[in-house]
């Protein structure tokens, strides 16, 4: 089942003249409800997550990509021959890719070199230079390496900083959490959301409390520092991100790469839904929440399509 948005014209609205005429493709993703998984669940627990994949370039990253850009060359911080710079595990880095090429923004992206190979090949594709780090560093070590390239030659660079910079989470606040609550007509009990630069969680958590503040925020964290979930992140040993608001977040789900990689398997077989590792985390803690009442909406973000982990394991 598909709920379409319906968008009131304070959930609508859109910088002009930036990134016409592609804005009508980045949000008012639909919601799809997970009927097969929820089978044995109370008849009156619903749990439905947020179509991501279907932003332009693949993901949920496209909303705060596209705030960060729009916000920067408002500010005119950005588009005076600067490159864009930032740290990413692909996502962000692909949105930040497609939108350089619109608007002739040339982009540098350090990333760990054991993200899935699909995120490089398209990246190269879209034409961005590519920093590769080692994977025993992680993103906060990309993270580093950015902060020297931009102290070294601060002229050349806008530091994006998708990890502190504000127009992150005001994407999420201004849209993704407005789209929810409309598209549940108001009816949302929890919302469940995987943790990576904390942009999602917060902005539509922060969002969704002011509306109705019942609503359960529950983050989706990884067991263990080196877990394989390719952009969610362990807070408890990570550089937190400075956007991140753990305030607005009532309870955490811990979830392990076994229990992702089987989710993104059943989502595909059972539920016909192509998405990655970090959709596969979210589900199964929205799931393990579900179980756990008599009646509720438990709404969840799968960030992104499957087909950027096809060398994976995942579906073999």
């Amino acid at each position: 089942m598909v709920l379409h948005t319906h968008v009131t014209p304070e959930t609508h609205q859109h910088s002009e003249n930036v990134w016409n005429p592609h804005n009508e493709s980045i949000g008012n993703t639909p919601l799809v409800e997970l009927t097969n998984l929820s089978k044995n669940l109370s008849p009156n627990v619903r749990v439905m997550a947020k179509a991501e994949w279907l932003n332009l370039s693949g993901s949920v990253k496209d909303r705060a990509a596209k705030n960060i850009i729009e916000t920067a060359l408002a500010e005119g911080k950005l588009g005076n021959g600067q490159r864009l710079i930032d740290a990413t595990s692909g996502n962000t880095g692909i949105g930040y890719a497609t939108a350089g090429k619109m608007l002739n923004v040339p982009v540098t992206l350090v990333m760990p070199e054991n993200v899935s190979q699909e995120r490089i090949m398209i990246l190269r594709a879209l034409g961005a230079e590519l920093i590769l780090t080692p994977a025993a560093i992680g993103i906060d070590g990309a993270i580093g390496i950015v902060q020297d390239m931009v102290a070294k030659e601060p002229d050349k660079y806008f530091h994006a900083d998708q990890y502190g910079n504000p127009a992150n989470w005001k994407a999420h606040y201004k849209h993704t959490g407005p789209e929810i609550w409309e598209q549940t007509n108001h009816q949302i009990t929890h919302f469940v959301a995987a943790v990576g630069t904390g942009g999602t969680i917060t902005g539509t958590g922060t969002f969704l409390k002011e509306q109705n503040p019942a609503i359960r925020i529950v983050s989706v964290q990884p067991d263990k520092p080196k877990h394989g979930i390719q952009g969610i992140k362990h807070l408890a040993t990570a550089i937190v991100p400075p956007i991140y608001n753990p305030d607005i977040v009532d309870d955490t789900i811990i979830v392990n790469l076994d229990q992702a990689k089987d989710m993104a398997r059943r989502l595909s077989q059972e539920e016909g839904l192509l998405v990655g590792l970090s959709a596969g985390a979210a589900a199964t803690a929205a799931l393990q929440l579900a179980e756990t009442l008599d009646e509720g909406i438990v709404v969840t973000v799968f960030p992104d399509g499957g087909f950027k982990y096809l060398s994976m394991d995942i579906w073999k």
